[in-house]
């Protein structure tokens, strides 16, 4: 539908980039995009969406608030400890945009549930911090032709790419098997800088605008800094996407 008077002037200042226009901003409220994990990746990734006016976005995730969280995860405070975090997550950002239908979603993502999860939508956001569970949503995407951004964290370093095979290598391709699950020590400066750059890939993608990091891989290296972009290629014997 067109826009709002009030909308123009919402979105006014993104409205104005190049190739953006009222039309990007139409698709974008048309859009539905599926975010993997509330923790410091995917609470920051989820406030630029609706920010920006994508018009669905589900936020899953099956974990508890805990106090180790709150250094990073700026959508919980010490009130919502023990309590699931996609209801509080979906309750803070509703209010930050009217326009915006935020689903919460509790639930372990996994080989068994992630296809059915994904459902529908047109973009999925890898915020997770499991390596298990970010080949089960790998796989699921693959299956549904479901482009995914992917970006991962630990302390001051971080990785972003842009995965839709068969035109990109898929997570597999490059990050290989399943490893037991760590916590890194990681700073909220990391996981927002991240997760804030994959809402940007969300972004271009979804209105047709700018290069997405469709293959290549950003590293993000705080501690110096300097931000690398490395060409990335699909692998033949990837078992996630080489029959595609």
């Amino acid at each position: 539908m067109p826009l709002s008077t009030d909308q123009c002037e919402r979105y006014s200042r993104q409205i104005e980039l190049q190739g953006w226009g009222a039309e990007g901003q139409e698709r974008l409220l048309g859009s539905s995009v599926f975010v993997a994990g509330v923790g410091g990746l995917g609470c920051a990734a989820a406030v630029y969406l609706v920010s920006a006016g994508v018009g669905e976005i589900v936020v899953c995730d099956g974990d508890v608030v805990e106090r180790s969280n709150l250094n990073r995860q700026f959508l919980y405070t010490r009130d919502d400890l023990t309590r699931p975090k996609a209801p509080i997550a979906a309750a803070q950002l509703r209010r930050l945009n009217p326009d915006v239908t935020v689903t919460p979603v509790i639930a372990e993502i996994d080989r068994s549930t992630a296809g059915g999860l994904i459902e529908g939508a047109d973009l999925v956001l890898d915020c997770l911090d499991n390596p298990e569970t970010r080949i089960a949503l790998n796989r699921a995407a693959i299956a549904r032709g479901i482009p995914m951004v992917y970006a991962a964290v630990a302390e001051y370093t971080g990785y972003l790419s842009f995965l839709n095979p068969p035109a990109t290598p898929c997570l597999e391709c490059f990050v290989g098997g399943t490893r037991p699950a760590v916590d890194p020590p990681v700073p909220g400066c990391t996981a927002g800088t991240l997760g804030t750059l994959e809402a940007m890939e969300a972004l271009k993608f979804l209105t047709g605008t700018g290069r997405t990091l469709a293959g290549k891989l950003l590293v993000v290296e705080g501690a110096v800094p300097s931000f690398d972009v490395i060409e990335i290629e699909r692998d033949p014997d990837c078992p996630a996407c080489r029959s595609l």
